[in-house]
């Protein structure tokens, strides 16, 4: 008898992917990822420093390899990227199968550059590169965030042929400008006689974090009623871009010569808020061509009751453009809002690679004792 499909199966008949956000040794090893692939419909995984500096300081998974790589070099940066970029590869095999089947669309890992370089340009440029060459497969995805200083990287890195995952973006003037450096990438990569079937993107959108920042501020300015509204509307509004940039004669050239879309990836997508529903930030932004990464409380809460209403992110974007009105009007700054949340991702990244540092010398020390 046929299995019985899924809440997420149903997802992905919307035309949405199923991503997990989380990367371990354990998860692709133990057969959990392949058992996800099969189960929860997951064709994708992403990774950030946030993560990895959880999969190194829990348990002794890494143990042997790092014993070995301390007897070669003493830089925890060095050691980092040879134990991640293992697992990235490892990953980009399991995922393999996904990203045949898809014809090059999903059955992606990603993998960031240091986050400590996210406002160099020439340094994120050169890091990306390298780490599609050390990865050496099609299915690698290179993290880059969206800082200013990471556009022209993300153009350039594209124009190279190297498949970006851009991440941390928050407001939809800096997600335009993603999506114009992915274009203009794409027409010289075709310009110079590159074959742009070759490379695909996403662009990260977070999603969460909107409604964390933009609820402290409602609360001081005496509007609790407009709370736990933005992070849903800011991405319905990013979607009627994606939508407007992808279509049209300049887009249809490039798709003429084989370019793929940049798709919407929806990023922190646990509920923060207790008081909302902890499957909102699924439930509500359904969408052709769009990717929902989620941490593994989210993937168990939507398999249990999660509800798939169609194509829900074209939903409501009116209301989503009467939001922002509302909040500029109770003065709270959007501007302001998203630029806090840039500054500070970049920050928790960079603090989550220091500490990977910390606990690589820390290991180093009782490896030693041992």
């Amino acid at each position: 008898m046929a299995k019985a499909k899924s809440r997420l199966h149903e997802l992905v008949e919307c035309g949405q992917s199923v991503w997990f956000d989380t990367l371990s040794r354990d998860l692709v090893h133990s057969g959990e990822l392949k058992r996800m692939m099969e189960e929860d419909a997951v064709t994708g995984v992403t990774s950030n420093p946030t993560i990895f500096q959880k999969a190194l300081s829990q348990g002794d998974a890494y143990d042997e390899d790092l014993k070995q790589l301390l007897a070669e070099t003493d830089d925890p940066t060095k050691i980092f990227f040879s134990l991640a970029l293992q697992d990235i590869r490892a990953a980009c095999d399991v995922l393999a199968p996904a990203y045949e089947k898809s014809g090059g669309i999903d059955g992606y890992v990603s993998m960031e550059v240091e986050p400590g370089i996210a406002y160099d340009t020439e340094r994120t440029f050169a890091q990306a590169r390298w780490i599609a060459t050390e990865v050496d497969r099609p299915n690698l995805y290179v993290k880059i965030p969206a800082t200013e200083p990471g556009l022209p990287a993300i153009e350039d890195c594209t124009a190279h042929g190297t498949s970006i995952n851009i991440t941390l973006i928050f407001s939809l003037d800096r997600y335009k400008a993603v999506v114009e450096a992915y274009i203009r990438g794409l027409e010289r990569l075709v310009a110079g006689g590159g074959d742009p079937s070759k490379i695909a993107s996403v662009a990260s959108f977070f999603v969460s974090r909107v409604d964390t920042e933009a609820d402290k501020r409602l609360d001081a300015a005496g509007h609790p009623e407009l709370k736990g509204k933005l992070a849903v509307a800011n991405a319905k509004l990013a979607y009627q871009h994606f939508l407007e940039a992808f279509s049209g004669p300049r887009w249809e050239y490039l798709e003429g010569k084989g370019a793929n879309k940049q798709r919407c990836l929806w990023a922190s997508t646990s509920t923060k808020n207790p008081d909302y529903r902890d499957v909102i930030y699924v439930e509500e932004l359904i969408g052709r061509d769009t990717v929902n990464t989620m941490p593994l409380e989210t993937i168990r809460a939507f398999q249990d009751h999660g509800e798939v209403r169609g194509d829900t992110v074209q939903k409501g974007v009116k209301k989503a453009q009467e939001l922002l009105a509302q909040l500029a009007a109770v003065g709270v700054d959007y501007d302001d809002v998203t630029l806090t949340l840039e500054a500070e991702g970049v920050q928790k990244f960079t603090d989550s690679f220091d500490e990977i540092v910390e606990s690589i010398r820390a290991k180093r020390g009782s490896l030693a004792a041992a």
